[in-house]
C-alpha cells in the first residue's frame, strides 16, 4: 500500500473524527456551555448541512487550484477549525466553527476520492476508494471512543485540540508524499462539462440509491440505541460492544465493497444493495433476541458500507472528465439521506408503530434501489455509449 494513500487514509479518518465524536462530549460540551443537549444537537446537523450544501460550492470555486496544494489547504483549514473550536467561548462560536470545518470536510472528501484513484492502476481504484471511505469507519471504532476518552479525562476542550493535532499530522503527511501533479486532471475542464457528467444516468440515478440507502441506514441507525434497550432487552453495558462490532463490521464491510469494485462493479453493486434488503427484514424479525439480532447487526454494518465503492467507482468513472462536482456531491447525497431517515424514523415512532417497525423503513428505501439499479444497468447495457477519459486524456 503507497504513503501517498495511507496519508489521504489519515486525513479521512481525522475528518471522521470530527464529524462523529462529538455525540461522545455533546452532554459535557452542553453543560459547559450552559445549552440543553437538544440545542446542543444542532451541532450534528449544523455539520450535516455544512458538508451537504459548502462541501460542493467548495469544489467547484477550487476545481482550478493544483489539487495537493488544495488538499493541504483543507487540512491546514481543518487544524484552525479544531482550534476555534477548543477555544470557544459560547455555544454560537461552536456551531459556526463546527459549519466551518465541515464545509472543509464535504470538499475534502471529494477531493480525496479523486485524487486516490489518480494514483493507482485502474484496477485498484475500488481499493483506493474502499480505503478512503475506510477512514470514516475506522474512526467510529477508534476515533470517537478515543476522543470520548480524552474528553472524559481532560475535558471536552482537549477532544477538539486532539482531533486537530491529528488533522495537521496527516497534513504534513499528505505535503510529504503526496505527487505534485496528483490529480491534476481534475483541474482542467470547463464548468460545463461538471454539470453535464451530472446528467447521465449513471451518476444521478447514483445520487439517488446513495439517497435511498442512507435514508434505510439512518432511519434505524439514529434509534439503534434505545431499540436495543427496549425492544431486545440488552443492558446499557452491551450497547457499546455492539455498536463497536457494528464498526468492525462496516470496516471490514468497506473493503469488501473496495474488492467487489474491482471485480465486477456493477453485478456486485447490485448483489450488496438485494443483501441489505434481505438485513433489513431480518433486523425486524431479530429484534426482540439478543444473539440474533447482534450477529444481524455485525452483517448489517458490513453490508451497509460495502455498497459505497462500487456506487462511487461507477459515479466517477461516468464522471471522468468533471469530476470536482461530482465526487464533491457525493458525501452531499449522503447527508440528504441521513436527514430524511432521521426524520422519518422519528414518524413511525411518532405514530405508535414502535421501534422494533424501523427496519422496515430501511427494507422499503434497499429494495426501490435495487430496482433503480438494476434499472440503470439495464439503460447502460442498451446503450452504445462508453464511459468519458479525463479531461486531457487523448481517445485511443
Amino acid at each position: 500500500m503507497s504513503l501517498p494513500l495511507l496519508a489521504l487514509f489519515l486525513a479521512a479518518f481525522a475528518f471522521g473524527t470530527a464529524e462523529f465524536v462529538i455525540a461522545g462530549v455533546l452532554p459535557d460540551v452542553a453543560l459547559g456551555l450552559g445549552v440543553s443537549i437538544p440545542v446542543a444537537g444542532y451541532l450534528v446537523s449544523g455539520y450535516a448541512i455544512g458538508i451537504a450544501i459548502g462541501g460542493p460550492a467548495l469544489a467547484v470555486l477550487s476545481k482550478k487550484m493544483n489539487r495537493k496544494l488544495l488538499v493541504i489547504l483543507l487540512g491546514l483549514g481543518f487544524t484552525i477549525g479544531q482550534a476555534l473550536c477548543a477555544i470557544a467561548p459560547n455555544f454560537e462560536l461552536l456551531l459556526l466553527a463546527r459549519v466551518f470545518v465541515s464545509v472543509l470536510h464535504g470538499a475534502y472528501f471529494g477531493i480525496a476520492f479523486v485524487l486516490a484513484t489518480s494514483i493507482v492502476p485502474p484496477a485498484r481504484r475500488g481499493f483506493a476508494m474502499a480505503l478512503i471511505l475506510s477512514g470514516l469507519t475506522v474512526s467510529n471504532v477508534l476515533g470517537v471512543p478515543g476522543g470520548t476518552a480524552i474528553g472524559t479525562m481532560l475535558g471536552w476542550r482537549a477532544t477538539f485540540w486532539a482531533v486537530g493535532l491529528l488533522g495537521l499530522a496527516a497534513t504534513l503527511v499528505i505535503a510529504a508524499v503526496l505527487p505534485a501533479r496528483a490529480g491534476s486532471g481534475a483541474a482542467q475542464g470547463s464548468f460545463r462539462r461538471e454539470f453535464a457528467a451530472l446528467g447521465r444516468q449513471q451518476v444521478f440515478l447514483g445520487f439517488l440509491i446513495a439517497i435511498l440507502v442512507m435514508t434505510g441506514q439512518y432511519s434505524l441507525f439514529t434509534y439503534i440505541a434505545p431499540l436495543l434497550l427496549t425492544v431486545t432487552g440488552v443492558g446499557s453495558q452491551a450497547i457499546p460492544i455492539i455498536l463497536l462490532l457494528f464498526g468492525v463490521g462496516a470496516t471490514v464491510g468497506v473493503f469488501i465493497g473496495g474488492r467487489l469494485a474491482d471485480w465486477r462493479l456493477m453485478p456486485s453493486l447490485i448483489a450488496i444493495l438485494t443483501l441489505q434488503t434481505t438485513l433489513f427484514v431480518s433486523l425486524y424479525f431479530a429484534a426482540p433476541y439478543s444473539v440474533p439480532m447482534s450477529i444481524a447487526v455485525i452483517l448489517w454494518g458490513g453490508a451497509t458500507f460495502a455498497f459505497g465503492s462500487p456506487l462511487q467507482s461507477r459515479m466517477l468513472l461516468w464522471a471522468a472528465d468533471g469530476p470536482n462536482l461530482t465526487s464533491a456531491l457525493i458525501p452531499a447525497g449522503f447527508n440528504i439521506g441521513i436527514a430524511i431517515g432521521a426524520v422519518l424514523g422519528a414518524a413511525l415512532i411518532e405514530a405508535g408503530l414502535g421501534y422494533q417497525a424501523l427496519p422496515l423503513i430501511g427494507a422499503v428505501s434497499l429494495a426501490f434501489a435495487v430496482l433503480i439499479a438494476a434499472f440503470s444497468a439495464f439503460l447502460e447495457r442498451r446503450s452504445s455509449t462508453v464511459p468519458p477519459l479525463p479531461e486531457g486524456v487523448p481517445a485511443q
